[in-house]
């Protein structure tokens, strides 16, 4: 079975993309395939860069069984294409996460740019709508539809290591 590579990426890396990761690595590891599936997050922008995730995302993450705590906020650059050719997919937010990571990403590797809600199988909304400047639902939603998505990107992943 071969290994893949997922970036999750959002705009700051302190709401969405540490909470996709969080929950994605809880799916790898039920599925024993830690050691087939690398999981990393990052952000389009530098203000968070060293901090931990928001304290929404944590408290609604800890009250699910996912731990934040020990994430921090980086920001993606065009070099972890070169560097990170291991990465497979990077899996965006939304479509301005999408187009900031293309203006980065050199030609052929901008296919692996792909929408997180592009493999959710119960939400059918197109993007993770960022919680930031919202209440403390937002971040519930935020988990919800990550939690959907990831059912569907660990199936997706898994024909995808057997082919």
């Amino acid at each position: 079975m071969n290994s893949i590579a997922v970036c999750f990426v959002c705009l700051g890396n302190i709401c969405r993309s540490p909470s996709v990761e969080a929950v994605m690595r809880d799916l790898v590891e039920r599925a024993k395939l830690a050691d087939r599936i690398l999981i990393d997050s990052a952000g389009t922008g530098d203000w968070h860069i060293g901090e931990l995730p928001d304290e929404r995302a944590q408290k609604a993450a800890r009250k699910r069984g996912y731990d934040l705590s020990k994430l921090r906020g980086r920001q993606v650059a065009a070099a972890d294409f070169a560097r990170f050719d291991l990465f497979d997919l990077f899996i965006v937010m939304d479509d301005a996460n999408a187009a900031a990571l293309a203006a980065i990403s050199p030609p052929e590797h901008r296919d692996k740019i792909r929408l997180l809600m592009e493999f959710a199988t119960r939400d059918d909304s197109r993007v993770v709508v960022d919680p930031y400047f919202g209440g403390e639902d937002g971040f519930e939603k935020v988990l919800d539809q990550c939690e959907d998505a990831c059912e569907g990107l660990l199936k997706a992943l898994r024909a995808q290591m057997t082919a």
